[in-house]
């Protein structure tokens, strides 16, 4: 009962009037259930119509790494929960369910375990450290196997190396922005075959393999001095690069570019140090260069018998002791007399065109000039490499060794003595 004053300051007595039932809906189902999930998750990861007519949708297709919705089901994870509208009813009967945590169950768990190993899909298998290339996610420097088999011939004893992957992009009036996957690939055996070539493709698989098999079809044969290593040193260039090239002894190894080191693995060169151009480093004009000065070599025995003369070599792993390393067959080689004064014989200069091709100057360090280091070299150069010191080092020990080995030597005799 409520007592209301008039404005008389008289009261009345009012009763309240009878309650109005109101009957609750009851649904089993709600938003979530209704809705999969693969249209929740595009109402948040895409972007609406006015956004995409103002041109914030490109590159929302690639937002999302994978499948979110592939293995999962809303309302059920690890742990086992009762989620109101998602894993059971919001109400049952006149009962409203909450949110509460169950027990583990063993088979619940094994049940979720099935169900995400069969939508796993493919997953990326695990590439060996050895078979990485130069980069771990990159396919440069990559091994991919031979060529596909043509007929009845099939490329045995050869291998395929990835040296460029990437993508180009096209404008055109019709289609618009195409995009290809560029791919540029080596074959060889090993043996001193090699072949290059470019392939394109709408994906990378088809762009790898048109490469490699193109290549496979410009096989060319490069002759190598003892199968080690190249003929001569020679100077190359193709359009903006410029390589110099080193012949090398046997066990000195691959110092080189990258690229020029895939190409000799493929050709079977082991030992050469090539010095390349660092502000020019375009991949297809290294890979020209490179094969250009191999193709334009010239065999020992051609410039002997062209001169008629002996090809004598000096090199610092024979103490640049002279070794005759050609001789003309056909005919005898000329006499003193016979040579003019002013003819050119120096070998290096007759492969060059007459060009003497001169190593780039290193740069001095920055702490050259630091007084402390001057103080350095006074103290350390009259030791350096002496020939006084190696003497006395072989006369005193009967070999060359190091100054630490010595004084251990000497120490352990000391202590032998000691212990004596």
């Amino acid at each position: 009962m409520f007592r209301i004053a008039s404005l008389t300051g008289q009261f009345c007595r009012m009763s309240l009037a009878p309650p109005i039932q109101v009957h609750l809906q009851n649904r089993s189902t709600s938003f979530f259930s209704k809705v999969t999930a693969e249209h929740l998750w595009k109402g948040v990861t895409s972007v609406s119509n006015a956004g995409r007519k103002r041109g914030r949708a490109s590159g929302s297709s690639r937002k999302m790494a994978r499948d979110l919705n592939r293995g999962q089901v809303l309302g059920v994870g690890k742990i086992n929960m009762v989620w109101p509208g998602l894993s059971a009813p919001a109400i049952r009967g006149q009962e409203i369910i909450r949110q509460q945590k169950l027990e583990p169950d063993p088979e619940r768990e094994k049940r979720l375990t099935a169900l995400r190993n069969k939508h796993v899909g493919v997953r990326r298998t695990k590439i060996a450290p050895l078979d990485r290339g130069w980069s771990g996610g990159k396919a440069g420097g990559r091994y991919i196997g031979p060529p596909d088999p043509v007929g009845d011939e099939n490329f045995e004893g050869f291998k395929s190396c990835v040296v460029k992957m990437g993508m180009v992009f096209v404008m055109r009036g019709n289609t618009g922005r195409t995009r290809q996957h560029k791919s540029i690939v080596i074959v060889g055996n090993g043996n001193g075959l090699i072949g290059f070539a470019q392939g394109k493709a709408g994906d990378a698989r088809s762009a790898l393999r048109k490469a490699k098999n193109g290549a496979a079809k410009n096989l060319v044969y490069i002759e190598r001095f003892e199968n080690h290593t190249v003929l001569h040193d020679f100077y190359t260039e193709y359009g903006s690069c410029k390589l110099i090239v080193k012949k090398k002894q046997r066990g000195y190894g691959l110092v080189c570019q990258r690229v020029v080191r895939e190409l000799c693995k493929v050709i079977g060169i082991k030992d050469i140090f090539v010095k390349a151009d660092a502000r020019r480093m375009n991949t297809l004009s290294v890979i020209r260069a490179f094969l250009l000065g191999l193709h334009n070599q010239r065999s020992l025995q051609s410039v002997a018998d062209e001169k008629r003369l002996h090809v004598v070599e000096f090199r610092e792993e024979y103490g640049y002791f002279p070794k005759v390393v050609a001789s003309p067959k056909d005919e005898p080689v000329r006499t003193a007399e016979e040579i003019n004064p002013n003819e050119e014989l120096d070998f290096n200069m007759i492969i060059n065109g007459g060009r003497l091709v001169m190593m780039p100057k290193k740069k001095t360090p920055f702490y050259w000039n630091l007084p402390g280091y001057q103080i350095y070299l006074k103290k350390t150069d009259p030791l350096k490499n002496h020939r006084t010191t190696h003497l006395r080092i072989l006369k005193r020990y009967g070999a060359l060794k190091s100054f630490l080995t010595i004084r251990e030597e000497e120490e352990q005799k000391q202590a032998s003595l000691k212990s004596s």
